[in-house]
């Protein structure tokens, strides 16, 4: 069965509203999610950034000693050599390359590591999935790589799931979410996929810090959740998919809005029963605002896009939004929780990992983030693996990316971060599609 999820009031076409006046998208029909609305506000008092948001987050290992970093040279088979700083003793070796745009990774139901490929910037449909094999613990690299799925169009995250019986892989395109049925040691998906959402496929420019791509997945307590980013640099959208994270059944049945506001949460996991997330802030306002955040996402909360930019730990009112709004007759949420950790604007935070049961103390507990940088290499932002303090706080455990205020002197752009054991981890960069391996040296 075929389960398709609606976009907006049915019978009814809208145009995308943008305050920066960029073109109007093409309207779209849809209907209600599970016949409601999205989430009102739940009122939430400002907290100071210096406190954790609640007591539950004492899990947390956020102690602010900072690593000895080591240079440590990286030679690619493109020619392209470079030094990446690591803690004193760890190691990290090129564990696959030669790839596009290596996003995200997800372990099968068998130990293998799947990975997404986004081929390039531009809207597409020559994305990919790979599958790593083969692993040499010897030279720390993998001895193939298997091309599972071709032609995806923006393939960002994919999610493994047991559901009545069966292994099942999602794979979440920007216009859709499937799955196939997955069995131990494949090397290329069986059948068609089952087709269990639609989103929109359409949005402003980049040009226009708008048109959020990416689709991110995951599980928790029988649900799936499924990030959708907003429309635009910053309107007020008429699609209330979008700026959103969604829940739904592992079939794509019973769709709700767990929270709204979130601009693009391209980084999305659950951590015992809380939702961690990563939100990239708008753009067009300068330099150092808004703040890129990592935050806890509750069940049925507003977070502040598009009407609030945070910045030094506290929320900013975005008055052109909040003057719209008022003139169409909106509401205006009250201000969310602050986040539990800001990054200086245009990180872009991305993928990250929660390090459970890690033999270093320092990390053990930790979230480790990999922070993307931003597009334009003068502001030095980002491009770096960083673990998590709090407040607006964090300190680097990989970096080395960036070496200059040039294009010419990026080496690299981090995406996603996976820990692999006790000992060790992988992350990838996008930039120039490589997957490194990091361990920890024994004494």
């Amino acid at each position: 069965m075929r389960f398709i999820l609606p976009l907006c009031i049915a019978g009814v076409s809208f145009f995308v509203a943008c305050n920066n006046n960029a073109p109007s998208s093409t309207p779209v029909k849809e209907d209600t999610i599970a016949a409601t609305s999205p989430p009102a506000a739940k009122p939430a008092p400002l907290r100071s950034e210096a406190v954790l948001p609640d007591s539950s987050t004492a899990f947390i290992n956020s102690s602010d000693s900072a690593f000895v970093l080591l240079p440590h040279p990286i030679h690619l088979k493109s020619g392209l050599s470079l030094s990446l700083n690591i803690p004193e003793g760890y190691n990290i070796s090129v564990a696959a390359e030669g790839l596009n745009r290596l996003r995200f990774m997800s372990k099968s139901p068998d130990g293998r590591l799947f990975a997404t490929d986004m081929h390039d910037i531009n809207d597409n449909r020559k994305g990919r999935l790979y599958v790593f094999d083969g692993w040499d613990d010897s030279t720390h690299r993998f001895k193939k790589v298997y091309t599972y799925l071709d032609s995806l169009h923006n393939p960002n995250q994919v999610a493994f799931y047991h559901y009545k019986g069966r292994d099942l892989i999602y794979v979440a395109e920007t216009g859709r979410l499937g799955y196939y049925e997955y069995h131990a040691g494949d090397t290329v998906a069986a059948g068609k996929p089952v087709v269990i959402a639609e989103f929109p496929d359409y949005g402003l420019s980049y040009k226009y810090g708008g048109w959020h791509l990416t689709r991110s997945l995951a599980f928790h307590e029988g649900r799936l959740y499924v990030s959708v980013g907003s429309s635009c640099n910053a309107c007020i959208e008429t699609e209330n998919v979008r700026a959103t994270v969604l829940s739904m059944n592992p079939d794509g049945s019973d769709k709700k809005f767990f929270a709204t506001g979130l601009r693009n949460s391209v980084g999305i996991k659950w951590v015992g029963n809380q939702l961690w997330v990563t939100c990239m802030g708008r753009d067009l306002i300068g330099p150092d605002k808004p703040e890129d955040l990592f935050l806890r996402v509750d069940s049925g909360v507003v977070y502040n896009w598009p009407y609030y930019v945070p910045y030094e730990g506290r929320y900013l009112p975005d008055q052109k939004m909040q003057d719209t709004a008022r003139m169409r007759h909106i509401p205006v949420p009250p201000p969310p929780p602050v986040a539990f950790c800001g990054f200086k604007a245009h990180s872009a935070p991305l993928g990250f990992d929660y390090f459970k049961g890690f033999e270093d103390a320092r990390l053990d507990r930790a979230f480790l983030v990999a922070l993307h940088g931003s597009t334009t290499v003068s502001r030095q932002r980002g491009n770096a693996i960083v673990k998590i303090i709090g407040g607006n706080r964090y300190t680097d455990v990989v970096n080395g990316f960036l070496t200059g205020k040039e294009e010419k002197d990026r080496k690299g752009r981090p995406c996603d971060v996976l820990m692999v054991d006790h000992r060790s981890f992988f992350f990838t960069d996008d930039y120039k599609g490589v997957l490194y391996y990091v361990w920890r040296e024994r004494p």
